[in-house]
């Protein structure tokens, strides 16, 4: 099911969070493909390592939650690549757990991982995203933030990791509107994806370590899992100049889960 590249985003530069496996490694896969300079950022620096050794990029070591680290990597990449086109803030965690059981401290983590991470990846990389129109050419930066379905619906057994979610949604508007009446030439929109076949969601299914469930080609039946590259894709497609007249949305990545009555 691996799409024709087609060059969407031939000589930008990328960065995505959490790049080492699942979503974020997809992204960075698709991303390279289609002609992206990728830094392949995670904590898990080895992997992140592995995935640009992969795909010909770049790779740094970056815990979304540490300001000074988002510092560090920023200047970083100004040095190494002059600038960035492309943010992907991708990186997450999810842990099931009631509002009754969920700890404040699990909260907290959810909060710092998606919100806090997201905050910062925003902050520090807009001075490397902003105006780079006007030297690249083309439709302007794209920041992509991951959201999910979670955010729209209700979910009793993860009441964290939707506030957290939901958040990322809000802030993506907040964003994308303040880089237009800066006349920056950024564009922030946000992904919610439904069920997607992850290490993270065969963890909390209690699959982990086995071999990822085959996704077939074609159309997906109502109670199928995504493959990461259906997100990836998307993701392209927002980075490129094809998406320039989209911002600040939440776009379900779900196959219609969103949209399904349910009684």
């Amino acid at each position: 099911m691996n799409a024709a590249a087609t060059g969407r985003v031939e000589g930008r530069v990328a960065l995505v969070t959490g790049g080492a496996m699942g979503l974020g490694k997809a992204d960075c896969e698709r991303l390279a493909a289609e002609g992206a300079k990728v830094i392949v950022t995670d904590r898990e620096v080895e992997l992140a390592h592995q995935v640009a050794d992969e795909i010909g990029g770049d790779a740094m070591a970056l815990d979304v939650t540490s300001e000074r680290q988002w510092q560090d990597v920023m200047q970083a990449v100004g040095e190494r690549h002059g600038g960035l086109d492309i943010l992907v803030n991708n990186a997450g965690n999810v842990i099931f757990e009631s509002i009754e059981d969920c700890s404040l401290d699990h909260f907290k983590l959810h909060l710092d991982i998606h919100v806090v991470g997201t905050f910062l990846g925003c902050k520090y990389a807009l001075p490397l995203l902003k105006h780079r129109h006007k030297t690249n050419g083309g439709g302007g930066s794209s920041i992509v933030n991951m959201a999910s379905t979670a955010a729209l619906m209700g979910y009793g057994n993860i009441p964290a990791y939707t506030a957290a979610k939901g958040a990322i949604s809000s802030m993506t508007r907040s964003v994308a509107i303040h880089c237009q009446d800066e006349a920056y030439g950024i564009r922030c929109n946000a992904l919610a994806p439904g069920g997607i076949e992850t290490p993270m969601v065969m963890g909390v299914s209690g699959r982990a370590g086995e071999q990822p469930m085959e996704i077939p080609a074609g159309p997906l039946a109502a109670d199928m899992l995504g493959d990461p590259r259906d997100v990836a894709g998307c993701v392209v497609f927002l980075a490129s100049d094809d998406a320039r007249f989209l911002n600040g949305l939440t776009i379900p990545v779900d196959n219609g889960l969103d949209a399904r009555p349910h009684h």
